[in-house]
């Protein structure tokens, strides 16, 4: 939630500042800014390339500011480092009580955990004690072993933190920390964490790029870092082809006949919501573990979201113009050809970047069976041992590989299809 907030603020705050900036500015002058009505205008909203550098300048501040990076200047408070001490209250049976004081070592994030502080222990029934911790650890403080008065007494126990009382299972926050009290009466401290993540849980932005040259340079799992990335591009275009081959025809059949509309219709919508995850054990047993099945349970994840979406072109295609067509003297064939296809090809191509979107997600589950290479192989590697840098790795790799295949898709939508959004 802290990080959800953190990142609406920078994006109203970088809105409002962009917005002021522009407003100083000339105003601007194309066929967008000469329209009376641009509200529902989809050919009126294009992306905003400023937006865009700060969106992404924007997620690299938070990580960065979240994992204590050399990269930024600003980070969020971090795990505490330094001495601790606080002072517990031990009563025995008969009621007669002492206190003694905890002192720990709390050492950074980037310090090699030692000896605990050396302290006098003293005398009477509490004795004092000390302890190491790392950062986001904890200590356990075994007060029953260390005190005289706990010695052949079942009545033994701690009643108080600070002056505060405390129960089994309770936790009195101290000053840097909390302490809780096991059920076996020990004391379990534990520092303050701060907002900053583990690095197992999230590194900072420079361990991702010391791992990208570590393997680039020596390779992963015997294979070289674009071994792995042209293995699952493979996977993904192959499955991705076969599925728009089958799938376009498919859905213009669909589309223009009531009768393959009937028929193939119940099989379309019963695996559609059907996720391919869950055809894995089928895939293997029909078509075993190698490159085969990895490709056919691409081709399922991309073939009826391209039927569908072929479908739907032809759905959409203006009535008027089919009309038009005929009075033209057109045959079926001409207007399939020259009016069906390019009003549907929108439609289509919408479909078939959603459709490779899928078969980037599907293709890290593929490669869990017998895959030597992949980038989803990478990942899942690298998470049996919590390799996070690897594992996020291969996250941002396939995300710019998607993203390049996407840009790419948008830019011949806009060479092919230069009547999109115009009646």
């Amino acid at each position: 939630m802290i990080v959800l907030a953190f990142y609406v603020a920078l994006f109203v705050g970088c809105y409002f500042v962009v917005k002021l900036v522009r407003s100083q500015m000339d105003a601007r002058r194309d066929f967008t800014s000469l329209k009376t009505v641009t509200f529902g205008d989809e050919s009126a909203v294009t992306p905003d390339r400023i937006a865009s550098v700060l969106s992404v300048v924007c997620l690299f501040f938070i990580w960065g500011a979240f994992t204590n990076s050399v990269l930024v200047p600003l980070h969020v408070p971090g795990p505490y480092s330094g001495d601790v001490e606080f002072t517990y209250t031990a009563e025995t049976s008969d009621g007669e009580s002492a206190d003694a004081t905890v002192f720990i070592r709390v050492y950074g994030r980037d310090e090699e955990e030692g000896d605990p502080p050396e302290i006098d222990e003293g005398d009477g029934l509490a004795l004092n004690d000390a302890g190491s911790a790392g950062a986001w650890g904890s200590v356990l403080i075994r007060a029953p072993r260390n005190d005289p008065g706990a010695e052949g007494d079942d009545g033994y126990g701690i009643v108080a933190i600070n002056g505060e009382p405390i129960a089994t299972n309770e936790t009195v926050r101290v000053d840097n920390g909390t302490v809780t009290l096991t059920q076996r009466g020990s004391l379990n401290f534990t520092p303050t964490a701060g907002m900053q993540m583990q690095p197992i849980w999230l590194p900072a932005p420079e361990a991702i790029w010391f791992r990208l040259k570590e393997i680039w340079t020596d390779g992963y799992q015997n294979s070289t870092l674009l071994e792995h990335l042209w293995a699952s591009l493979f996977r993904v275009l192959g499955g991705f082809f076969f599925g728009a081959l089958v799938g376009i025809p498919l859905g213009y059949a669909m589309g223009l006949s009531g009768w393959f509309r009937g028929w193939f219709d119940p099989i379309v919508e019963f695996m559609r919501p059907v996720p391919p995850l869950a055809l894995i054990p089928l895939v293997i047993i029909w078509f075993g573990i190698f490159e085969t099945g990895k490709i056919v349970l691409l081709f399922l994840a991309a073939l009826w979201i391209m039927t569908i979406a072929a479908r739907a072109g032809v759905a959409g295609v203006n009535i008027s113009k089919i009309h038009a067509a005929y009075s033209l003297g057109a045959s079926k064939g001409q207007i399939l050809w020259h009016v069906i296809v390019p009003n549907s090809l929108p439609e289509i191509f919408t479909g078939a970047r959603v459709a490779m979107g899928v078969c980037w997600g599907t293709v890290v589950a593929a490669e869990l069976v017998a895959a030597t290479q992949g980038a989803g192989m990478m990942i899942i590697a690298a998470s049996r041992f919590q390799l996070t840098d690897i594992v996020i790795l291969g996250i941002i790799l396939i995300g710019i590989i998607g993203f390049g295949i996407d840009i790419l898709m948008r830019a011949a939508e806009n060479w092919l299809v230069p009547w999109k959004g115009k009646s």
